[in-house]
């Protein structure tokens, strides 16, 4: 997989891949990272990006040249590794939130392109004519596109055949099935009276299996209830679910 990055700040980039998964992902060849700054195919001895908005207003909007150039250029390089076509992503707070299925779908693309807007954003021009999708990390506001993006590439990378120790974490992720994920202990057994579900110390297998499922339907029901309005759920995890409420009910009593 190849990913590109338009950015002003390519030195923020480091953080992100230069520790952990990422970094591991990197270093054995599971991906590469092409970073452009639209500052150099700027014309003037400032490097000049961005400018007045139109009509007036408070706040500067980044020019449709340099980013056009920087954008062709960046093609340019990802077709030279095999990338004919990559995904152009707009990081916004008026593009669709993230979801978990969506960077799935990211995951296996050959290549994406992430632009990273500043200022009051960018000349609408350059969306209308070369973004793809526009992606939000929610529902506020930051200084940039450059914080989205390194978490939309860590959130990609970890799903990338070989960057997880385990595919198993990777499956039971929160998200992955569509429900959150169950709490999980490590020793002690006992810490100051608060000790770890008898169930995750049974050797049992199915009993630990249909306990985190339970735990996850249960938590996905208490923090984040519009998941399971969108989820046909199996007999099973109806069960599940309905025994947590009944049980629930009786404690508050």
């Amino acid at each position: 997989m190849i990913i590109g990055v338009l950015s002003i700040f390519p030195e923020m980039f480091d953080a992100v891949i230069s520790s952990g998964i990422v970094a591991r992902a990197k270093s054995s060849d599971l991906f590469d990272l092409i970073i452009i700054n639209p500052r150099d195919y700027t014309e003037d001895n400032y490097r000049r990006i961005d400018d007045k908005t139109f009509g007036g207003g408070a706040g500067m909007v980044m020019k449709i040249e340099p980013l056009e150039l920087a954008l062709a250029d960046l093609k340019q390089k990802m077709l030279q590794k095999g990338v004919e076509k990559p995904l152009v992503i707009y990081l916004s707070p008026q593009g669709k939130t993230i979801q978990q299925k969506v960077v799935n779908d990211f995951a296996a693309l050959s290549g994406v392109i992430l632009v990273c807007g500043r200022y009051e954003g960018v000349d609408e021009r350059f969306i209308e004519r070369n973004v793809d999708l526009e992606l939000s990390i929610g529902d506020f506001v930051v200084s940039g596109g450059e914080l989205p993006a390194m978490l939309l590439i860590d959130s990609m990378v970890r799903q990338l055949p070989g960057a997880m120790n385990s595919l198993e974490s990777v499956v039971n992720d929160s998200f992955m099935n569509g429900l959150l994920d169950c709490p999980h202990y490590t020793v002690p057994r006992d810490y100051e009276g608060s000790v770890v579900p008898q169930e995750l110390l049974s050797g049992n297998h199915k009993v630990i299996a249909e306990w985190r499922l339970q735990q996850s339907l249960w938590r996905t029901y208490q923090r984040r209830p519009e998941l399971l309005a969108d989820k046909q759920l199996t007999n099973q995890q109806s069960r599940l679910l309905n025994e947590m409420i009944s049980r629930n009910k009786i404690k508050e009593k």
